[in-house]
């Protein structure tokens, strides 16, 4: 007999013994959970759901998807490229009993998505998935309510005695920000960099090139000059 399933948005057809791989699951490794949202059973079809029908699966393990690059070049006046990379969480799963009836007596774990509301993680990623799921709200909460603009401005702002370093092509009050953090805070600073100073802040920033792509060695030198 087979069933067809759905969770994290998508649905599955399954039979006894399938192994399957979902979006994330709030479950760990060895544990059993049980899937309520059956749209068919066999020969019966839900409208929308069957009542009463359930799918129990045995976790395996929790895994992650393929990366998927994602790349980004503008063409414009100084140009610029951006690459990400995202790696879906999965978990996957090896299907047992499938119930025509009588699920909501089982007892057995319901499968829940590791995005719902109120999910503080699992011990395979040690709370790391719901932290930054929280902190990503917080920023959308902040950002929604201005909140998160203020704040740039404030944490990004030169000190008294530094330079205003959003002067430097592609720089903007986040970057400069980083830059005041590591400790740049001078034109001069920037103006003095060697070959391997370059290099070696690219690197500890991950600028991936930035700095000699948007040429803020000869941009800093000519900030210096125009204070003299």
């Amino acid at each position: 007999m087979f069933a067809v399933l759905k969770t994290g948005g998508k649905q599955y057809r399954v039979q006894s013994g399938d192994v399957l791989r979902v979006e994330k699951i709030a479950a760990d490794a060895g544990e059993t959970v049980q899937f309520n949202d059956i749209l068919m059973v066999g020969s019966t079809i839900g409208t929308p759901l069957v009542d009463g029908a359930g799918v129990q699966a045995q976790v395996i393990e929790q895994i992650k998807d393929k990366k998927v690059i994602h790349f980004v070049k503008r063409r414009r006046k100084h140009g610029s490229k951006r690459t990400k990379g995202h790696r879906q969480q999965l978990t996957l799963l090896r299907i047992g009993d499938i119930l025509e009836s009588g699920a909501g007596d089982s007892g057995v774990k319901a499968a829940i998505g590791a995005g719902i509301a109120g999910y503080t993680g699992v011990a395979a990623d040690k709370g790391q998935y719901a932290k930054n799921r929280d902190e990503k709200s917080e920023m959308k909460k902040r950002v929604a309510t201005g909140g998160a603009e203020e704040k740039s401005a404030e944490t990004a702002s030169a000190p008294a005695s530094g330079d205003d370093l959003k002067k430097l092509s592609g720089v903007g009050p986040a970057l400069e920000k980083k830059l005041l953090e590591a400790g740049v805070t001078s034109f001069a600073q920037i103006a003095a960099w060697t070959e391997a100073d370059i290099a070696e802040w690219d690197e500890k920033l991950s600028f991936k090139g930035r700095i000699e792509r948007e040429g803020w060695v000869d941009q800093a030198k000519q900030f210096e000059a125009e204070k003299e």
